[in-house]
């Protein structure tokens, strides 16, 4: 399966809310899927780092960086830590560095775009409250499905066996 998003549309109209966002694709994992996780920072990625480095098996981490293009908030070796553990995949509304090296991972990374400077880690932001991306709101535990057509997300887990 290559394309997800354009099927459950088409299927299920009324139960997805498309993020409005011009997300790219930076990760070796182009279709995923799985139970919200969020984070809410502003150019610091500790929170990021910290959730990354814990169990995510069937989950994707979304982080609302407030789209600042100052500063990257995932890089290869907090990508490296989320695949280690598990983890679907990574939206980012902000900046992604290290891209070479995230295309090479079998792990879902989408973002706004590329920058080569790292956070200063403060230990600031906000785990699993939730948070806005484009004037929609995505919270913990929605379902979020995502290939190269968008992201959208779910209030429930969506059945796409239809698909086979």
């Amino acid at each position: 399966m290559l394309d997800l998003l354009p099927d459950l549309f088409d299927h299920y109209p009324s139960k997805l809310t498309l993020l409005p966002l011009q997300f790219r694709p930076y990760g070796g994992k182009r279709l995923f899927w799985g139970e919200v996780v969020t984070v809410k920072c502003f150019e610091d990625n500790s929170k990021v780092k910290e959730i990354l480095a814990q169990p995510g098996h069937g989950k994707v981490l979304v982080v609302d960086g407030g789209a600042s293009p100052r500063r990257a908030l995932l890089g290869d070796l907090i990508a490296q830590s989320a695949l280690d553990n598990g983890w679907q995949g990574v939206i980012v509304n902000g900046y992604v560095r290290d891209v070479a090296r995230l295309s090479t991972f079998n792990l879902g990374v989408y973002a706004l775009g590329a920058m080569p400077i790292k956070t200063e880690k403060l230990n600031q932001g906000q785990i699993n409250v939730p948070i806005e991306i484009g004037g929609v709101t995505v919270k913990p535990g929605m379902m979020i499905y995502v290939d190269e057509n968008g992201v959208a997300i779910s209030e429930e887990l969506l059945n796409f066996a239809f698909l086979n």
